[in-house]
């Protein structure tokens, strides 16, 4: 699939949380003007798992019992990150991965590679630390393709939402 843009894959980054619902809107948004295939990736965060298991916060048990729980939110998000791109005419690849956020995500923009990372806004670090250890500025910071960082939950919304499902 070529456009005229020169972009034709696009991944975006989806977390635990409503923010990134926004970014995967934005995301099919602008697969669908584009004309690019969309990727989708939620990782499961093992990484801070073991930090949790290692520093007795956690016995292997609520590891497992963890681990399991986030792969479950993981898939459930993918899958309504499916049904936004669906909703739209937007063909949607879906990327469930386990390991270092920030590793897996920028391997994955690499393997696939994709013209534009898509991700939600950074936070405001409270510390020089905080900008070493948030995933999503070691994910922005290490990726090696163009970085989208989504902001204005309003318009996104309205860029979606007016958004005609393609027949």
């Amino acid at each position: 699939m070529a456009n005229a843009r020169g972009i034709k894959r696009i991944l975006v980054s989806i977390g635990g949380n409503e923010r990134s619902l926004l970014t995967a809107q934005y995301a099919v948004v602008l697969a669908r003007l584009l004309d690019a295939e969309l990727y989708a990736i939620y990782v499961v965060d093992t990484k801070i798992l073991k930090d949790l298991l290692k520093a007795r916060i956690f016995i292997r048990m609520e590891e497992l019992n963890y681990a399991r729980d986030f792969e479950g939110d993981g898939k459930r998000y993918l899958d309504y990150v499916r049904d936004l791109a669906e909703a739209k005419g937007v063909a949607v690849t879906t990327i469930l991965e386990k390991g270092e956020v920030h590793t897996l995500v920028t391997q994955k923009a690499r393997e696939i590679e994709a013209d534009i990372l898509v991700m939600g806004e950074l936070f405001n670090p409270s510390s020089r630390r905080d900008c070493y250890y948030d995933e999503g500025e070691r994910i922005f910071r290490g990726a090696r393709c163009p970085v989208l960082v989504v902001k204005g939950e309003e318009r996104i919304r309205e860029l979606y939402e007016g958004l005609e499902p393609e027949k």
